[in-house]
Parts: C-alpha cells; structure tokens; sequence
C-alpha cells in the first residue's frame, strides 16, 4: 500500500505540477483581457443578478438555484481546511497569490457559465438540460473533438465517485463529529471483519446516507431547493462568526496585511526561512486557490447550464459571483483569522487543526463553543458537497451513456453507498486519487477556452452594445 500511495503523489506531483497551474492562470488572464476586465467593471450587475431571478427563461432551475447548486460544491472544506493548508505550507502569502489566482478565476468562471447555457442541449430521453465542457468542446470546438469531450466527462464522473464528492467528505464530516463528541475514542463498537469505530462514526455515517438519498432520489430541482436554503444559511453563519473573530482583534488588521504581502513576494522574512521562496508561496496559494473555487476545472458549468435564462453573458456573470463569494470573500476572512491568531504558527497542528486554534484563540467564546461552530459549518459544508458533486458527475455519466436512464439510477445507488462506507475507508490514498481526477477534468476544459475564448469575446461584446443589460 505504501508503494500505491507513492505511486498515486507522484501522479498527483505530475498534474497538479507548475505546467497545470500555468496553463490555469494564463487562461485566466487572457480571458480577463477578452472580456475586458469585466470582473471589476460588471461585478455590482452580477450580484445583482445573482439574487434576481430572469422571468421566463429557459432551462430547469433558477439562476440563482444553478448558483447554488455550484456552491455547495465548491464552498467546503477548501475553505476551511484548504486555507489553513495554503497558509501553513507556503506562509502568509500564500493567502495574496490565492486572492490573485480567484481575481483571474472569475473571467474563468464567467466564460464557463457563458459557454455552458450557450451550447447546451435538452435530453430528449430524460427531458433534462444538459450542458458543461463536454458539450461546449463538441458543439464549439467541433464534432473532430468529441472524444477529448469524452474524456472529461469520464474524469468527472470518477472524480465524484471516487473521491472529492464522496469518501473524503463524509470522512470530513464523521471526522468532525468524533472529535467533538468523543475525542478520546471512548465508546466504540467492534464491527466484524472491518475493525474497531467509535460510536460516533456509525451514527453519523447512518444519518448523513440517510438525508443524502433522500436529497438526491429527488434529481437536480431537489438538490438545488436544498442548497438554496443550505449554502446561505451555513455561507452566513461562517461568515458573521468569522467577522466577529476579525473585528475583535481589529488593531492586527493592518499588521496582518502587511505580512501577507510582504510573505508574498518575500516569504523568507515572514516565516524566518520555513518558506524560502516567492515561487512556493505562488504554488500553494494559486493551487489551493483552484482547487477551493474550481475555475478552470470545468464542474461548475454543468449546474450553470441548467439555469432558467435566455442570455448566456448573463448566467456567465452569475457564475462568477460563485468565485467573488468563495475565495475572495470567504477565504480571505479565513485566511485573515488564522494569520491574526498566529494559528499558522503553532508547531504540530495541520489542516483543520489550524482553523479549530483559530476560532477557539480568536473568537469571545468558550472554546467549546467555537469547536461546535466550526464542526457545525465543516458538517454542512462538507454535505452539500456531496450533493453538488453527484449532480456533476451523473451529467458527465448521462453524456458518456447518450442518456440511459438506467445507468444514472445504477450510478446513484452506487454513490450513496460509497458514501456510506466513507468513514470505514483509508483516506489518505482517496484524497490524491480525487486531486488527480479534479486534474485531469482541468486540462480538456482549458482547451476548449483557449479555443473558444474569442467566442467568449464576442458574446460579451454583442450583449453590452446591445444595451440588453440595461433591459434586465
């Protein structure tokens, strides 16, 4: 098992390797210029979209629902953990490259969201919107194409089953729960032929299977009613607490932003050598910045695609709000609270840990308290996570299968149970295995928007010289 686990870092080494972030960030940059920096000229517009639904369009949820959907995939552990993660490995300024790689990211995000409603197509079979990077390859880049269309929509219908939608999150979320309640692993169950779990684990795996098949039996309208109600509701909860941990310690705002800029361009000062280079503070920064907002991966287009609208410029500007809200805002707070706390600091802690210091070190409340808030938003977040990557990744089946419904059903059976035997799993290995997938879904979806970045361009223009935003 050890030689399988170097072999799968080396693998993740490969892909997830300085050529994979180039091509991600350049991307970014040169859809900024084609759009022309709409990320700054038309964000009030998009947030003001974000919430108003368009009357009368096309497609199976709303706008908003589409947003949502995307989210709850996206605003999860990377939040929490994967700052933490960013932080402690590339120093403070990891956290300013990662506001960087998300300010590029949002041309990425919109020009998905833009293409994904563009060239989307209805499933005669299964009546539903089907849309995302496969269709836009083959529709846009040509039919010569499809095969690399093919491609990613196998990487994302494996990145879901076997890893980033199922056993890491439920390992996140029964992970969470033990710690809280039985942190010392006290009452335990011995479960023949698989081992010794805490009590804990069981009850939580049993629960959480239990709400997910209820969610996902209902298709993507009932995972987007949920995530509406979720991702607000546990968006805001983090937030507020978030704030208040900032806003107690308000006198170490401006020290604190001076060492993420300073750690950025000059880490060796900040960490005292730890992290010596500019060009590790970029890579973890920029990498974590991706994986936390998933632009460029091409898994977010396929929930915009089924959005209720009749103008792609604008599902594209709802969707990069999705990027604004995720690393821009909710990261930074993060990234703010663990740098002001000096919880980047403290020798033997990782991951989650770090944050967990954060919040009980920074927060006006007993420690428990801010470990129950913590573990509350990680629990959710992670949740909708799962739902948000088995809608990814039954579309991405539903196009490789030209829609047999049987195969979605055998799929999502398949998928509650991997979710259910999560906890009972090693995680290390699933974590590198779901990195490589989210890869290798990167690289198709690149290129198709080097390709069709001047379509992008085009649409963009019609749309504003039209003056159809001021018809909204």
């Amino acid at each position: 098992m050890e030689m399988v686990g170097q072999i799968l870092d080396k693998i993740d080494g490969y892909v997830w390797g300085v050529p994979l972030i180039v091509l991600i960030l350049a991307g970014g940059i040169l859809l900024t210029i084609r759009v022309g920096v709409l990320q700054v000229k038309r964000l009030p517009l998009a947030l003001k979209w974000m919430v108003k639904n368009e009357e009368g369009g096309k497609g199976e949820i709303s706008s908003f629902g589409a947003l949502c959907t995307a989210l709850s995939a996206t605003i999860g552990t990377g939040n929490i953990v994967g700052v933490a993660t960013a932080v402690c490995a590339g120093g403070p300024g990891a956290l300013f490259w990662m506001l960087v790689a998300a300010f590029f990211g949002m041309a990425t995000k919109f020009s998905e969201g833009l293409l994904a409603v563009k060239f989307r197509q209805v499933n005669p079979e299964t009546g539903h919107t089907l849309g995302g990077p496969f269709y836009y390859i083959e529709k846009g880049m040509g039919p010569k194409w499809k095969w690399l269309a093919k491609l990613f929509a196998l990487f994302g219908t494996l990145a879901g089953l076997l890893g980033i939608g199922t056993i890491t999150q439920i390992n996140g979320i029964s992970s969470a729960v033990k710690d809280f309640f039985d942190p010392n692993t006290l009452h335990v169950v011995n479960i023949p032929g698989i081992g010794e779990y805490s009590w804990a684990i069981i009850i939580t795996s049993i629960v959480i299977t239990g709400f997910v098949a209820l969610v996902l039996i209902g298709g993507i309208k009932r995972i987007a009613n949920v995530s509406q109600i979720i991702v607000p509701f546990m968006a805001i909860i983090y937030v507020v607490f978030v704030l208040i941990l900032v806003l107690s310690h308000v006198s170490l705002i401006p020290q604190a932003v001076v060492t993420i800029v300073e750690g950025a361009f000059n880490p060796r000062a900040v960490t005292g050598g730890i992290v010596g280079t500019m060009l590790v503070a970029m890579q973890k920064g920029i990498a974590r910045g991706i994986f936390s907002n998933e632009a460029g991966l091409g898994s977010a287009p396929i929930a915009a695609a089924a959005a209720q609208t009749h103008e792609p410029v604008r599902q594209g500007l709802v969707s990069m709000t999705g990027t604004f809200i995720d690393t821009i805002f909710i990261c930074t707070l993060t990234g703010l609270s663990i740098v002001m706390t000096g919880a980047w600091q403290q020798e033997g802690l990782e991951g989650v840990q770090v944050t967990r210091f954060a919040f009980q070190n920074g927060l006006p409340f007993p420690e428990q308290v801010a470990a129950f808030i913590l573990m509350l938003c990680l629990v959710f977040f992670a949740f909708t996570t799962i739902l948000g990557w088995d809608y990814y990744s039954e579309r991405c089946l539903e196009y490789l299968t030209g829609g047999k419904t049987r195969a979605i059903k055998i799929f999502r059976a398949l998928y509650i149970i991997v979710v259910f035997i999560g906890p009972f799993l090693t995680v290390s290995a699933v974590w590198t295995i779901a990195d490589i997938f989210n890869g290798l879904m990167a690289i198709p979806n690149m290129i198709a928007l080097f390709a069709l970045s001047g379509v992008v361009g085009k649409e963009v223009k019609k749309f504003f010289d039209a003056g159809k935003h001021k018809q909204k």
